[in-house]
């Protein structure tokens, strides 16, 4: 009897322990998620006031890929400006744009895998023939595999990517301060003549 009175002691004490373990180690996730939470926001929070709608560079160099023609005759004229109409990044809709630059191309929606990693990117809007590894001269047909060779976001340059849309039509280069403050936006690259309007 008393043995198994010990016995049944030593468990129920094991328990004890068990379940003190447990929840020692389910605070110490707890505070771990939040911390990691936190942690994301702050990243998120950064990442919103400095993107592009993702992890896409607001600003980015002058020069244009090779073999990129200007356009002739550009609704848009350089030096002229407009009002945006698209939300690619946060604090873009309804800004005045200057425009920097006007080309005849082919554009494209593409949707890829970042080479960084993370999830698909559905649909990006916008990447031109002359950013397309190998693309040539004649436009591709929706459905095509291709590799990126424009560093628009974080993990594009170089990844492989499906056209989703194309269009052969004028794009713009364009400077622009966002509406939601901040630094102005240079040579964003790019803007397509539906996503303007004309300044009021």
């Amino acid at each position: 009897m008393l043995k198994k009175r010990m016995k049944m002691s030593l468990i129920l004490s094991l328990f004890a322990a068990l379940f003190l373990v447990l929840g020692a180690c389910s605070n110490a996730n707890d505070e771990n998620t939040e911390n990691k939470d936190n942690t994301e926001k702050t990243e998120d929070k950064e990442n919103m006031e400095g993107m592009d709608h993702g992890n896409m560079d607001h600003s980015s160099s002058e020069e244009v890929p090779e073999g990129l023609k200007e356009a002739k005759n550009p609704t848009y004229e350089v030096g002229s400006q407009a009002i945006l109409e698209t939300d690619h990044m946060e604090g873009m809709k309804g800004a005045k744009a200057t425009i920097v630059g006007a080309y005849d191309t082919t554009v494209y929606t593409i949707s890829y895998t970042p080479t960084t990693g993370g999830e698909r990117v559905e649909n990006h809007k916008w990447v031109i023939q002359e950013e397309i590894k190998d693309a040539g001269d004649d436009p591709l047909e929706p459905g095509a595999e291709v590799t990126v060779d424009a560093a628009h976001m974080e993990g594009m340059d170089g990844a492989k990517a499906e056209i989703d849309s194309a269009e052969e039509m004028t794009v713009y280069m364009v400077d622009y301060t966002p509406t939601t403050g901040g630094e102005e936006v240079k040579n964003h690259k790019w803007v397509t003549e539906s996503e303007l309007s004309p300044e009021k």
